[in-house]
C-alpha cells in the first residue's frame, strides 16, 4: 500500500461552500448529495475548514437560531489535509491517529482538489487481491 497515492483514490466531485453559508443551508447540501462533510472554501479556492455531521451534533446541542449561523461558527480550522503524492497508507494512519472520516486533498496551487474518505479506503481494499497463503 506504500506505492498507492492518495491522488489514486479520493473523490474529486467535492462539496464546497463558502464560510458565510447558513448552517441549513450546508446541512441541506449534505442531505441531498448523501455526503458527510463539506469543505468550507475561500473565493480562491483555498481550504479554510471542514463541517461535517459531527460538528452538527454542537449545532443541535447549542439550539442556536440554525438560520442565522454561519458555518464558520461550527467548521474546524485545524485542519489537517493530504497531497496527491502522500500514499494510501500514511493518510489511512492520519485519519486513524484522529478518527477522521475525511481527509481534504490539497495543492498549492489550485488549493483543494480532492477528498479522501474512509469509504474510500474500504472500497479500494476491498477490491485489492491478496495472495494466498502457499
Amino acid at each position: 500500500m506504500d506505492d498507492i497515492f492518495v491522488g489514486r483514490l479520493m473523490s474529486t466531485t467535492l462539496y464546497t461552500v463558502p464560510p458565510d453559508t447558513l448552517v441549513e443551508e450546508a446541512a441541506q447540501k449534505m442531505l441531498s448529495s448523501d455526503v458527510g462533510s463539506v469543505l468550507v472554501v475561500d473565493g480562491d479556492n483555498q481550504l479554510e475548514g471542514i463541517l461535517t455531521t459531527t460538528d452538527f451534533v454542537k449545532v443541535v446541542a447549542e439550539r442556536r437560531p440554525k438560520d442565522e449561523t454561519p458555518v464558520d461558527t461550527y467548521m474546524s480550522t485545524d485542519v489537517i489535509t493530504a497531497t496527491v503524492q502522500d500514499s494510501i497508507r500514511d493518510a489511512a494512519d492520519v485519519m486513524l491517529e484522529h478518527g477522521f472520516h475525511h481527509l481534504p486533498v490539497v495543492d498549492d496551487t489550485e488549493g483543494v482538489i480532492g477528498m479522501l474518505s474512509s469509504t474510500d479506503l474500504a472500497s479500494y481494499l476491498s477490491h485489492v487481491q491478496t495472495p494466498s497463503p502457499s
